[in-house]
């Protein structure tokens, strides 16, 4: 069904807002983490999850879905950063937000419903492993010689039974009771537990602060010419890519959670403007967050309220509240994010993979190592590849006439199955031109010529039968297929009260 305004007499505020306190808390190393890896500040990516998460929230077409910074556009942003400075990276930021503007005002969004199932489930896949792995950062520590090195002795056991401890409550208490959200509880216990027992364990804190002030409004400082463009184009395109790629993609994933439609045109528009004010406001920008929104979502977040709350203490946090959220262990955000990556992952995949398609197979597969190895972009591209080039090979083969002879001796060939580049040879191999009669007619009432390379299949086929003297008539072609063969002049026949009408991909559900 399509998402529908709510009845504020049907929200559960309680579950809203303490949904949009756990998101706040998850967001807070995240942020920072993401702030490193594009390397700024990290007060750069908090006022980013901030802004984006907010503004989204409030206006994006996926209520109970929540956004902010992400490491998916932070890896593509530390070579800007690094070669040009970070002003550099808030113009693009900016333009990212302006492509994305446009592409939701074109209704460009509704070609999201062609990505595969088989690449959604690997996407989901890869992403649950790429947030599993990334919490392994979290066990190291400076080390003495520089570089990094792996906790050990109690610090490490101390580290391993905080996150148990936190994985354990998140498994067991909606088990027992659902008047809080698991994951809020988990947080506030194993903080008082590492807090009064006084345990040595690293905290937000150790991070980095996560204290400030209000985002101030602030132009990009760099020169408005031809030359910045340049520089920031190819990066802003790329990133309006990924961030909408990610944000539709989990658009379509908190749909199937929560058995409603949003709409990607508006999310599309909405990612655009938080992204122009984020540009604006000293920020990296971001995209939606597949493991914040699952979080909202299994705590009891379906409305903006959730979201809207999540931005809101998370700026309370940075203005007001830093020294407290600096409290709180790495160890339970590790442990909430363990459970978040195995709640992602579509563990069904296992079994369906030996009842589905080979291809469906390996277009899964693939898609969920490729999320690992590489990034987003380039698995879901791949995928979408691999399952089109599938698709139109199953197309092509599947091609098929069914014959006979009228009672004046005309001979039809009914065509079932699209007429396109897969199929061109199979179509033409149907046709017995030699034995045919003098007249013969195509009926393509159950097929439809999709391409040029089926324009100029017919072409050759209207030829051959005129080269051997005798008459071919087309029938029951569609209106834009009829004008693409205008150039076949009198050699084709078409019966236009009967042509079929086609319905095309509308923008309505968009």
């Amino acid at each position: 069904m399509i998402y529908s305004p709510i009845n504020f007499r049907e929200i559960n505020y309680k579950n809203e807002i303490l949904s949009g306190l756990t998101v706040a808390l998850a967001l807070v190393p995240e942020a920072v983490a993401f702030a490193f890896v594009a390397g700024v500040e990290p007060l750069v990516g908090l006022y980013a999850a901030f802004i984006v998460c907010f503004i989204t929230s409030v206006f994006g077409g996926r209520p109970g879905m929540i956004s902010g910074a992400t490491g998916a556009l932070a890896v593509v942003m530390v070579s800007l950063v690094a070669t040009h400075g970070i002003e550099y990276l808030f113009a693009a930021v900016v333009l990212m937000g302006i492509i994305q503007i446009l592409f939701g005002v074109l209704r460009l969004g509704k070609f999201i419903r062609l990505v595969p199932e088989p690449v959604i489930y690997g996407f989901v896949n890869g992403l649950a492993i790429v947030i599993f792995m990334a919490q392994f950062g979290q066990f190291k520590i400076p080390a003495a010689t520089g570089g990094l090195a792996w906790l050990t002795g109690t610090p490490l056991y101390i580290m391993l039974g905080l996150v148990a401890l936190t994985m354990f409550i998140i498994f067991v208490l909606p088990k027992l009771t659902k008047a809080v959200p698991a994951a809020l509880t988990a947080i506030v216990v194993v903080s008082a537990v590492a807090i009064g027992f006084n345990l040595d364990t690293r905290t937000v804190g150790d991070m980095a602060s996560v204290g400030g002030g209000l985002p101030q409004f602030h132009i990009p400082m760099v020169p408005l010419n031809l030359e910045t463009l340049q520089i920031i184009f190819p990066y802003s395109l790329i990133l309006a890519g990924i961030g909408l790629l990610e944000s539709l993609l989990t658009l379509t994933l908190v749909d199937e959670l929560t058995d409603t439609r949003g709409r990607g045109n508006k999310e599309s528009i909405a990612q655009g403007t938080a992204n122009v004010v984020a540009g604006f406001f000293g920020s990296m920008g971001g995209c939606a967050m597949i493991g914040q929104s699952i979080i909202n979502v299994s705590s009891g977040g379906r409305t903006r309220l959730s979201g809207i709350t999540a931005a809101v203490m998370l700026l309370v946090f940075i203005v007001f509240a830093s020294s407290l959220i600096e409290m709180v262990p790495l160890a339970a955000l590790v442990g909430l994010m363990f459970m978040v990556a195995i709640g992602t992952f579509e563990w069904a995949s296992f079994r369906v993979l030996r009842r589905i398609p080979k291809s469906d197979a390996i277009v899964l597969v693939a898609v969920t190592v490729l999320t690992v190895v590489f990034d987003l972009a380039i698995a879901v591209a791949i995928g979408v590849v691999i399952a089109a080039l599938v698709f139109a090979w199953d197309s092509a083969i599947r091609i098929r006439a069914r014959k006979y002879v009228d009672e004046k001796g005309a001979k039809h060939y009914e065509i079932f199955g699209p007429l396109f580049f897969g199929s061109t040879s199979t179509f033409l191999e149907k046709f017995d031109i030699a034995n045919d009669p003098d007249e013969v007619i195509v009926d393509f009432k159950e097929s439809r010529v999709v391409d040029h390379s089926g324009i100029e299949a017919l072409n050759k086929l209207t030829e051959k039968y005129l080269n051997a003297g005798k008459k071919l008539h087309l029938r029951h072609l569609s209106p834009d297929c009829r004008r693409l063969l205008a150039k076949a002049g009198d050699m084709v026949e078409v019966n236009i009260l009967e042509d079929p009408h086609y319905a095309v991909l509308t923008d309505e559900l968009a």
